[in-house]
C-alpha cells in the first residue's frame, strides 16, 4: 500500500467495504479477505495473489517444483493459524 501511495481508507472505498475494519483485520492476520477481494485487490496493488497470501520470497528459475511446493506449504500454514484462531 505504501509503494502505492494508499491508505486503509482508499482500499475500503476501492473494495466498496462498509467499514476500514476488514483492511486493518487482514492487514494483522486475523481474518482474510474473500477471493473476489483477493482479485480487486491483486489489481490494485499491482501484486500476485501469490505475493499477498505467501508473503517474499525468492523464485529461481529451475526450481519451479521446490517453488511449487514452498507456496503450498505456505498457503497451509496460514490457512491452518487461521482455523486455529477461530478455535481459539
Amino acid at each position: 500500500m505504501k509503494k502505492r501511495g494508499l491508505n486503509v481508507k482508499n482500499v475500503k472505498e476501492y473494495l466498496g467495504l462498509g467499514s476500514v475494519q476488514s483492511v486493518y483485520h487482514w492487514l494483522d492476520g486475523s481474518s482474510m479477505p474473500t477471493i473476489d477481494n483477493l482479485y480487486a485487490l491483486s489489481e490494485l496493488l499491482q501484486v500476485p495473489i501469490d505475493d499477498m497470501l505467501c508473503g517474499n520470497r525468492e523464485l529461481k528459475r529451475n526450481d519451479g517444483q521446490r517453488n511449487f511446493a514452498k507456496r503450498v506449504q505456505c498457503y497451509y500454514k496460514k490457512l491452518v493459524e487461521r482455523i486455529q484462531g477461530r478455535m481459539v
